[in-house]
């Protein structure tokens, strides 16, 4: 037995926000959204693909947003995308303290911290 990869990442979000999360991991992060499974639907939230990773946001009651804990999206073009989250009102926190890697700290609208990397080639 061997663990081979991840499946998808789950976050939590706030119930009846989804038209923001559509908003940042639609349109900002330019994931895909992806039809829930019919039994899951009427738990609100929603969940997104760029068709080998998957990011699901489900429905915490008395949520509180992940602001230690976090997916680390591994980014072509990161400047792009850096831009594209500034455009959209997103703080975005550079940090160059892992010496393989570009990368940038955000939040999602909820609060979630998202990083965001792109490998440097040496």
């Amino acid at each position: 037995m061997r663990i081979i990869d991840f499946d998808h990442v789950n976050l939590a979000m706030p119930l009846g926000e989804e038209e923001k999360a559509r908003a940042f991991y639609g349109k900002v992060l330019g994931l895909a959204e992806l039809e829930k499974p019919p039994a899951l639907k009427g738990r609100g939230g929603c969940w997104f693909t760029n068709g080998k990773l998957e990011v699901h946001l489900g429905i915490e009651d008395d949520f509180r947003p992940a602001r230690r804990a976090h997916p680390a999206f591994l980014v072509e073009e990161l400047g792009e995308l850096k831009a594209r989250c500034q455009a959209a009102g997103h703080e975005v926190i550079d940090d160059d303290a892992n010496p393989n890697y570009h990368r940038f700290f955000t939040n999602d609208p909820f609060g979630n911290r998202i990083e965001c990397v792109e490998r440097i080639e040496g």
